[in-house]
Parts: structure tokens; C-alpha cells; sequence
């Protein structure tokens, strides 16, 4: 021990004496003479007089060559791995200055340290200095401009080892296929492999391990099964690398068949090959099958590995296990910021949002400071459950920690304020990022059209596609949902015009969004037409069609599709039956829509929710059966929403049912004491049964409570431009021909055999008045603006946020067939197509 010390000092006084500006000379002499003495260089020579020797060798110039370039190579590796650039740059000046003689070995590290450290200048100095090269001398050079992101030079290298005649050996192979798969570059792969195959280096395990990795990141499992059946002596990473391959592509069962194979050459398997199973155990969502590799893991001692431990949880979280994932975790004994994110992420998206708030709590009471997708998932769980000042708070944190710029957390941050309804956070977010990508985009996109801001979602998806930004499925889906709210057909065929030049013209989520979106503007048979051509069917689709049938009134074409899909295998869902019930309600078919109410529990065990029963409640009152309806009410299992006691109170009206709709609107005003619907409808059915006083006593109400009835408008689009009336609106620039018009309608439509029907208007007003005041509805406005603005026979497509009256019902009939066109009249509940006369409700609504 005392040599050893005496050593050490007397080393450190020579380094010092020179001039050798090192900060760490103890650390790294101790190294290297601990090499020394492991070696056993010389051990007949007294430590004092080699000491002594090698300064006199050193101040004469006659260091040996050998001993010069294993210190200085010791020293080298020691700057890569330690103490950095600046140590490794005062060491290389040493060399310069002693002039020292480098060998090979040495040179190779010096240029090894450089490109590790990210100093390519130097690096490529050093390169072109060297007295000599072979073909470790290349790869340093390869891996550090493939670190620093250059997607041309690492190639560009590889060629000139074989241009310039240096042997390509498997470490070189290896090197370049790991740069070309951590780049993205596997179009190269192929050429890669062909210098493989004819260098003779095809069995090679340690290639062919590599180019595994290369297939398999570019999908073609196939191509790596053969790689992996070429290989002559398959060791433990080969075997991984395409157990891998298949757990990553979600080809659990190949994953399984190759580890029993593996088992059967008798081969151990390690962390990695615990990781993969445990992968393609939740690819297979069989949470027994990964338990049993749990306890094979603990059986091996593998269960404390980081990357096993996080493979657990995340199986286990996955396949509905999240307390055998908590338990894995605190099994932890050491848990870094991924470990936290990676748990905290599983409790946020499997909807558990307390339990993530508490954890990212203990993350930080752990001393463990958050990171961005920490951040992500906390915020998640914020915008699941409208937690705005909790959201706030994170975006407090957010900026002091510099995250604020982070695209991926500010996605997150979007997402949270639009959800918590407030649109201008999330603006200001957006406005802030330096360089958005498609999921700032997205987010706010979606942002705007769950508020309903359908208009404001169009004008971002114009300014994302003039930034050429790259457009999703997700984009897509949202920008036509808000088409569909603002049954904007026109921009909504543009949208499909722009999917028809994308991939995404055969993706089942986009063209289930347009079936839905032309469903909704009014064209079931252009949602037809989309739906048929899909060459697969989800249970998404299928009810985008049946919805679409039953909103236009076409009842039996949704029942028929029901059956059909029933045929093809596929399970309806709760919203399946809520299509075909709304069908049945619509065209009367109450024997129908019993037996599909019962069918529901009996034959798919689902339990009726309470859109199920409002559908039930609307088709028995609108058919006449208010007691049946009644008692459906009564023998519910929870209680009555105020849309169930709307629905009856609208089947009263119809039936002037007085007593039962004066129940109904009374519970409804219990739930909504300004409920706007309730107080028009009660008004209405007194007024239809003459009941003046009770209407006067009914309106005084409304004004004390400051409820107001919502007026009647109807919306058209032309050209892309919504135009909007109201009642006995004159404000219009075209309102001249819109007159012309109007008038010409009425003294037509006399002619073809409309009888206006004064009944409808509730108002105790003189006879002319009130059929005057039938011409200026909204809709009939709407009508007259599409006749003279769209070319002729041009379908006209009309949008009421209110039900279409019966007058204005029996008017458009005759409309139709006046102007022989084709008129779609979408009301608060359904459409109605007017066409020769006639209307597809069969004057059912």
C-alpha cells in the first residue's frame, strides 16, 4: 500500500512538472497504473527506480513508444467516459508538444473520444493526420455525425471504407445498420444487406442480430424471420432481436412459438427476452400468460431488472391489472422520472385521474423532478375532469421549468383549456409555440369543434393546410365533424375531395366521419355511396348508417341495415339500438320498436340507458299511448331526465293531452326552472285548446323569470356562405327577390292545391293577419333565397333550429312540386325530403 501511494505521488510530480494541465491526474495515473500492475509489465523493478527511470527517459526524449501510447490511450478513454472535452483537448496537446509516437490503437481512441464528445471538427483533423487507418477507424466517425443527426455523411463514410479498400467486418455492418435503424433511414437496409451477403458475413450472428433490428423497424417481419433462419450459430441476442421483432409488430403468437424454440436449444433468457414476452403478453391482452412469465422472471432473478420491472407495468396496466402494476412499482428500489411518468400515465389514461394526481404529488415530495410527459399525463388527468385551476397551476410550473415551448406538453396544455371550455388559454397557447406539428393543430381543432365553434375550426384547418402541415386521421375526423354540426356540405365535399388524394381514402375512422358528415348535411345517399364502398365495416360504421337512415326518416332502410349487420357478425352496442328505436319512433312502428327495446336485454344483455327509454317514451306518446308511456316512466330502475318528461310534453301537445302535459311540463320546470322548451310547449298546447288566459298566465311567467322564447331560424348555404334568416326577416341584401319570389310561391303553390292552415299560429290575431304571418317564416325565406341564388333543379338544403310547423310542412309539399326541385328541410329532431309533392316522413314527425 505505501509503494502504491509513493507511486501515485511521485507520477503526479512528473505529470505536474511538465506542465500537463490536468485537473484529475490522480484519478487517471492511479488508472493507468493499476492496468500496469495488472499486466505484471515489469514486476522485478522497484517502483521508486521506474518512477525515476521514466523521468529520465522523458527529459532525454526516450519514452518507449508502447508505454507513451497505452498512458496516453488510458488517459483518452478516460476523458470519454469522465472528465470531457477539455481534459481530452490539454492531453492531446501533450501529445503534440512531447511529440510522442502514437500507434494505431491510440490514434483510434483520440478520434473515438472526439466524436463521442460531439467535437467533429476536431474529430475529422485527427482523421486526416493519421499515419495510418483500418477499419475501426471510420466507425467512431460514423456513430458521432449519426449522433449529432447528419443523415447523409454516416453513409457517405460507409462507402468510402470500401471505396478507399478497407475490410468491411461485421463491427462495421453492425455499426452502420444501428445508425441507419436510429435514424429512420431503412430504405438502406436492403443495400446493407446485399454488402452482407456478398462479403460472406450472412451467418454471422452478430449481423444478423443487426439486420433483424433493421427489418423489423421497417415492418418486414418476414424478411428478419429469414435473416434469423440464415444464422449458423444463434445465440441469446439473436434470439431476442426476432422475439422482439414479433412482440413490436403485435405478433404475439410468434413471439411465443420462437421463446418455446429457444427453450428447446437450451438457451437462458435475459432481461430483454423478459421485456419482449412481456410485450407481446399485452399485445395478446393475456394477463395470466404474462403473469406466468412474472414468475419465470422472479424464478431467473430478472424481476428487479429496470427495463423487466417497466415491461411489468405496463403489461399489467394494460390488461386491466393497474394495482399489480402499482405493485410492481413499489417494488422499485430505485425510481427514476421514467419509472414515475411511465405509472402515472397508465392511472391517467385507464380514467383512475385521483390516483395520478397523487402520484405526480409523491413524484415531487420524492425529490424527483417531473419531466414532459410526466407534465402530459397529470394534464390529462386535468382535462378529464375539468380541473382548470389544477391545470393552471401545472402550466405555472410549466414555464418555470422551460417546458412551456415543448410541442408535446403543449398539446397537453391545449387539450386541458379546451376542454375546461376556455378557448382563449388555449389560444394564447398555440399563438406561443415557436414551430406547432400536427398535434398543436389537432388539438386545438378539436378544441373548437367539441365547444360547438365549428366555423373557427374550418378558418385553422385552411390556415394547417396553407402551412403544410402534415394532415391526419385525426384532423380529418374533426374538421368533418364540424362540417357535420354546421351541415356545411359544400366544404365538407371539398374536405373529401383532399382525403380522395391522401392515404387516408381507405381509413375506416375518416370515411365513418363522412358518412356521418353527409348524413347530417342532408345527403344519405352520398353517405350511402360511402358507406358501400368501404371495404370494412366496424360497428362505427354501421351506426353512422343506421343514425343517418333514421334522422331522414327512413325507417325501414335503418331496420333492414340492423339485420344486415347482425348477419355479417357484428355486435350491436347500446348506440345501435338508440338508432333503431330513434327509426321506429320516427316512422310509428310500434310493434317494432318493443321488440327491439326488449331484444336489447334479452338477446346482447345490454341495460337501457336513458336515451333508450326517451326513444321508448316518444314512440308510444307520438303513436297516442301517453298512459303506456306513463307507466314506462314509472317502472323505470333510476329516475326520469328532464329530456324523458320533454319527450312526453311534446307527445301531449300533439294529442292535446292538457292534464298529462301539465305533469310533464311541471316536472321539467322542477330540473329546469327556465327551461325555454317547456314553458313554449305548454303555452302552445293551451293555446291550441283555446285557453287564452292560461297562455297569458304562462308568457307573464316567462317574463318574470326572464325566459325568453327562442325565435325560429333557418340557415342556407350557398357557395360556401351561410345565410341566415329569421322570422319576418328583412335585413337581407337580396330581400327584393326574395319577395318577388315568396309572392310567386304563394299564388303557385294556391294553384296546386295548398290551403294555408291558420290553426297553427297560436296568436289571438285577425285571419289575414295570421296567414300572412305564415309566409314570413324562416324557412320559407331560406326557400325563396336557394330559388333564386342556386341553378335550376340544384337540391336546396335548408337547416331550422326549431320544428318545422305543419303549414310550413304542407306549403314545402307544394313547393317541391311547383318548382320541380328537390327540398331538404333539416328541424331540431329530423330531415325532411320534399321531393314531387311529397315528403319522406309519410307526414309522420
Amino acid at each position: 500500500m505505501k509503494k502504491c501511494g509513493y507511486l501515485r505521488n511521485s507520477i503526479s510530480k512528473v505529470v505536474l512538472s511538465d506542465k500537463c494541465c490536468f485537473s484529475t491526474q490522480a484519478v487517471q495515473i492511479e488508472e493507468f497504473f493499476k492496468e500496469c500492475e495488472s499486466i505484471n509489465r515489469n514486476p522485478n523493478q522497484n517502483h521508486k527506480s521506474f518512477v525515476k527511470d521514466y523521468c529520465l527517459r522523458k527529459q532525454i526524449g526516450r519514452i518507449d513508444p508502447w508505454f507513451d501510447s497505452y498512458a496516453y490511450t488510458r488517459l483518452f478513454q478516460s476523458c470519454t467516459e469522465k472528465t470531457g472535452l477539455i481534459e481530452g483537448k490539454n492531453i492531446h496537446g501533450h501529445v503534440i508538444k512531447s511529440g510522442s509516437n502514437l500507434d494505431l490503437f491510440a490514434w483510434n481512441t483520440l478520434l473515438n473520444m472526439y466524436s463521442k464528445l460531439g467535437n467533429l471538427m476536431d474529430a475529422e483533423m485527427v482523421f486526416d493526420e493519421m499515419p495510418e487507418k483500418n477499419t475501426a477507424t471510420w466507425v467512431p466517425l460514423i456513430q458521432g455525425y449519426a449522433q449529432l443527426g447528419d443523415l447523409n455523411k454516416p453513409l457517405e463514410l460507409f462507402r468510402r471504407i470500401h471505396t478507399y479498400g478497407f475490410e468491411l467486418n461485421p463491427f462495421a455492418f453492425s455499426t452502420i445498420l444501428k445508425v441507419i435503424v436510429d435514424m429512420e433511414l431503412l430504405g438502406h437496409v436492403n443495400y446493407i444487406h446485399g454488402c452482407v451477403i456478398k462479403l460472406g458475413f450472412e451467418s454471422n450472428a452478430f449481423v444478423g442480430s443487426s439486420l433483424i433490428d433493421g427489418y423489423s423497424a421497417n415492418g418486414l417481419i418476414r424478411d428478419a424471420r429469414e435473416v434469423f433462419e440464415g444464422i449458423l450459430e444463434k445465440d441469446i441476442v439473436s434470439w431476442t432481436g426476432m422475439i422482439t421483432a414479433y412482440a413490436e409488430s403485435g405478433k404475439g403468437d410468434g413471439a411465443l412459438n420462437l421463446f418455446s424454440q429457444m427453450r428447446e436449444n437450451g438457451l437462458k433468457p435475459n432481461p430483454f427476452t423478459f421485456t419482449s414476452l412481456l410485450k407481446a403478453s399485452t399485445s395478446l391482452e393475456d394477463v395470466e400468460l404474462g403473469k406466468s412469465f412474472h414468475a419465470f422472471a422472479l424464478k431467473m432473478q430478472n424481476e428487479s431488472n429496470y427495463f423487466v420491472g417497466s415491461a411489468l407495468v405496463d403489461m399489467y396496466a394494460k390488461c386491466g391489472g393497474i394495482e399489480d402494476a402499482r405493485m410492481v412499482f413499489n417494488g422499485f428500489q430505485e425510481r427514476d422520472v421514467i419509472v414515475w411518468s411511465f405509472m402515472i400515465s397508465r392511472y391517467a389514461w385507464s380514467g383512475e385521474y385521483e390516483e395520478a394526481f397523487g402520484l405526480f404529488f409523491q413524484m415531487w415530495q420524492a425529490s424527483v423532478a417531473p419531466n414532459q410527459f410526466s407534465y402530459a399525463s397529470f394534464l390529462h388527468a386535468c382535462s378529464s375532469l375539468g380541473a382548470l385551476e389544477l391545470g393552471k397551476q401545472a402550466h405555472g410550473h410549466l414555464v418555470k421549468l422551460e417546458f412551456y415551448s415543448d410541442v408535446f406538453v403543449s398539446s397537453a396544455l391545449i387539450d386541458t383549456y379546451a376542454k375546461c371550455g376556455r378557448m382563449d388559454y388555449a389560444e394564447l397557447v398555440f399563438s406561443r409555440l415557436p414551430c406547432p406539428n400536427d398535434v398543436s393543430w389537432n388539438s386545438m381543432i378539436v378544441g373548437y369543434v367539441q365547444l360547438g365553434f365549428g366555423e373557427e375550426a374550418l378558418r385553422l384547418f385552411q390556415k394547417m393546410h396553407e402551412s403544410h402541415v402534415e394532415i391526419t386521421q385525426v384532423t380529418f375526423s374533426s374538421i368533418l365533424r364540424a362540417c357535420a354540426c354546421l351541415a356545411a356540405m359544400e366544404q365538407g365535399t371539398q374536405i373529401h375531395s383532399l382525403i380522395a388524394k391522401t392515404h387516408y381514402y381507405y381509413d375506416t375512422p375518416v370515411n365513418n366521419a363522412l358518412v356521418d358528415m353527409y348524413a347530417k348535411c342532408g345527403s344519405i345517399r352520398d353517405a350511402w355511396n360511402v358507406f358501400n364502398t368501404m371495404s370494412y365495416h366496424d360497428i362505427v360504421s354501421w351506426n353512422a348508417m343506421i343514425n343517418g337512415y333514421s334522422l331522414h326518416g327512413l325507417g325501414p332502410d335503418a331496420l333492414e341495415l340492423f339485420e344486415k349487420m347482425i348477419e355479417t357478425g357484428s355486435k350491436p352496442n347500446h348506440i345501435s339500438f338508440v338508432g333503431v328505436l330513434c327509426a321506429c319512433s320516427n316512422m310509428g312502428l310500434v310493434s317494432k320498436g318493443r321488440e327491439y327495446f326488449h331484444a336489447m336485454t334479452n338477446d346482447y344483455g345490454i341495460t337501457p340507458c336513458m336515451e333508450h327509454y326517451s326513444c321508448m317514451v316518444r314512440l308510444l306518446g307520438r303513436s297516442g299511448r301517453l298512459d303506456e308511456s306513463m307507466k314506462l316512466i314509472e317502472d323505470m330502475p333510476f329516475e326520469p331526465s328532464v329530456t324523458l318528461w320533454r319527450a312526453l310534453l311534446g307527445a301531449c301537445v300533439v294529442h292535446k293531452n292538457v292534464n298529462l302535459g301539465k305533469l310533464s311540463a311541471q316536472r321539467v320546470l322542477e330540473m329546469e326552472p327556465n327551461d325555454e322548451s317547456a314553458h313554449v310547449l305548454l303555452s302552445n298546447m293551451y293555446a291550441a285548446s283555446g285557453r287564452w288566459d292560461d297562455v297569458a298566465l304562462i308568457r307573464k311567467t316567462m317574463r318574470k323569470r326572464g325566459v325568453r322564447k327562442e325565435p325560429g331560424l333557418s340557415w342556407i348555404e350557398i357557395q360556401g356562405k351561410v345565410h341566415s334568416f329569421g322570422v319576418d326577416d328583412t335585413s337581407h341584401p337580396e330581400m327584393r327577390r326574395i319577395s318577388g319570389m315568396l309572392e310567386w310561391l304563394k299564388r303557385e303553390t294556391r294553384k296546386a292545391g295548398y290551403v294555408p292552415d291558420r290553426n297553427v299560429v297560436l296568436h289571438d290575431v285577425e285571419e289575414d293577419q295570421k296567414e300572412q304571418s305564415l309566409w314570413v317564416h324562416s324557412e320559407r325565406l331560406a326557400i325563396a333565397f336557394g330559388l333564386v341564388s342556386l341553378p335550376p333543379g340544384c337540391p336546396i338544403r335548408i337547416i331550422k333550429n326549431l320544428r318545422v310547423c305543419l303549414d310550413c310542412h304542407s306549403a314545402i309539399k307544394s313547393m317541391s312540386k311547383v318548382v320541380e326541385r328537390q327540398i331538404v328541410v333539416r328541424d331540431m329532431n329530423r330531415f325532411h325530403h320534399f321531393e314531387d309533392g311529397k315528403c319522406s316522413c309519410t307526414d309522420y314527425w
